[in-house]
């Protein structure tokens, strides 16, 4: 049961992000990018702030201001939202939404990379297997290669490096705090491109709806997928976040009329299968590394007692790998085998 309502949230989720990339498209036609992540960037952090006051959670913690995890996430997610919002205003909805699918197979390979985890020979094919798929969205060298594609290339980069580093933050640091930080972000990214930014225009009646319903549906996809994640095991919800692409397809052909061609649909499937077949060897690898736990627990006495209540937990709920740990919070843990 858990699993399944952690699967509807986890879709929820998905439809509205779909959901607020159209609101964007559909604002970026007359509104230049800059007014748009300040517009939302603005009505987000005080609708974030209310909830925070409401919920009384600290929606700012000044000596996060020191962190510089903290503030190199923030980076990349203001980053992130300036290449993307520009990519979606410049190409097609399902083009981007189906880029925006390879950022779980980045973060595999950037976990590899950057944060030095061990990732074995299985996750690395699906790694290059997916990026085919974006170079089959891409299309470079064909006559229908359009380079705005790029700015969604770079901004799943930047978007991937957030996540990565998320990973290493302390659990101490409330989510809707760094949620905040990325609104706040989102705002500062809209700033520094008015001086190359079209004039702003006066907004009408229709422009404030859609800015307030995009930055309400952005607090509501946030909260659900909190929920999600919370709510069921990691290998059997996570494959939904792909229905994101799903829900912008559908929003991209019958609200915007886009057509799809071969290219784009290959490509995301492929992007699609080789993100699942990366979750699931990444439930495998934990699930196996947990049982072992497990089996040093199968005694008597109050150190089994103690071993088989942790690894009752939720693979998800665990923390992050033994590399992490260790680099980022001194602590010392055995080392999860490669796959």
């Amino acid at each position: 049961m858990e699993n399944l309502r952690g699967i509807l949230f986890m879709t929820l989720a998905m439809a509205s992000f779909a959901l607020e990339d159209l609101i964007i498209k559909i604002l970026s036609e007359n509104m230049p990018v800059a007014q748009i992540l300040v517009s939302i960037g603005i009505v987000s952090v005080c609708l974030l702030f209310l909830i925070g006051k409401i919920q009384k959670i600290p929606s700012l913690r000044y000596q996060d201001l020191r962190n510089p995890i903290i503030l190199i996430r923030t980076l990349s997610d203001m980053l992130g939202a300036i290449f993307i919002v520009y990519a979606i205003s410049l190409i097609s909805l399902s083009t981007v939404s189906s880029i925006l699918q390879a950022i779980p197979l980045l973060v595999t390979a950037g976990s590899a990379i950057i944060l030095k985890e061990k990732v074995g020979w299985r996750r690395w094919s699906a790694v290059i297997v997916g990026f085919i798929g974006v170079i089959l969205i891409l299309k470079p060298g064909m006559d229908s290669f359009q380079s705005s594609t790029i700015f969604a290339f770079i901004g799943i980069i930047f978007l991937s490096l957030r996540d990565l580093i998320t990973r290493t933050i302390n659990k101490d640091i409330p989510s809707l705090t760094i949620s905040v930080y990325a609104f706040i972000a989102t705002t500062l990214g809209g700033i520094l491109l008015i001086p190359i930014s079209k004039p702003f225009i006066t907004l009408s009646l229709v422009h404030l709806q859609l800015i307030i319903l995009s930055a309400i549906i952005a607090c509501i996809s946030y909260f659900m997928l909190v929920l999600a994640t919370r709510k069921g095991d990691a290998a059997v919800i996570s494959p939904f976040r792909y229905t994101r692409l799903l829900f912008a397809l559908i929003l991209a052909v019958f609200i915007l009329g886009e057509s799809q061609d071969i290219y784009t649909l290959v490509g995301a499937t492929i992007i699609i299968l080789s993100g699942c077949y990366t979750f699931w060897r990444e439930y495998l690898i934990k699930k196996k590394y947990y049982s072992s736990i497990c089996d040093v627990g199968t005694g008597s006495g109050i150190l089994s007692f103690v071993l088989n209540k942790i690894t009752k937990h939720r693979i998800d709920s665990i923390d992050n790998d033994n590399k992490i740990k260790k680099k980022f919070f001194n602590f010392k843990t055995s080392k999860i085998p490669a796959s």
